[in-house]
């Protein structure tokens, strides 16, 4: 019996100190007629590579931020900044709008119909569809 305690304790030990990724989900205004996408079409909204839509980024210091740009872009924030300032730089585009947090993305995002944003997946609600999540 001693052994079994010994044995749940150490994986309950284990399990609280494996950092909890939160799903990442990207979202669209809810009567936008874009259908499920994939990552790399997504990523080229977030890195720069079309214009079709109005990417919504979070802040540098917010986590989820870097989970969406590791998972969907294949790519760390920082050599996402990289390709941004390149494109400021030349001209060739601006800065994509930056808000506070999820709650400011859907609001954005249900604004502006061609507006594409990246929240957790806990905070979905009908104000936006969808489009991909990045477990």
């Amino acid at each position: 019996m001693k052994p079994l305690i010994v044995n749940v304790a150490a994986l309950l030990a284990l399990s609280m100190s494996v950092p909890v990724m939160a799903e990442v989900v990207v979202v669209v205004n809810a009567k936008s007629a874009a259908g499920a996408m994939t990552n790399e079409q997504v990523a080229q909204f977030f890195l720069g590579k079309s214009t079709a839509m109005t990417p919504i980024d979070q802040p540098e210091s917010a986590p989820v931020r870097a989970e969406f740009y590791k998972k969907v872009t294949d790519k760390e924030p920082s050599q996402a900044k990289a390709l941004w300032s390149k494109l400021v730089f030349t001209g060739k585009a601006t800065l994509p709008k930056e808000v506070a947090n999820s709650a400011d993305v859907k609001k954005a995002v249900a604004a502006d119909p061609k507006a594409i944003g990246y929240i957790e997946k806990s905070a979905v609600d009908g104000t936006v569809k969808v489009v991909l999540t990045a477990p």
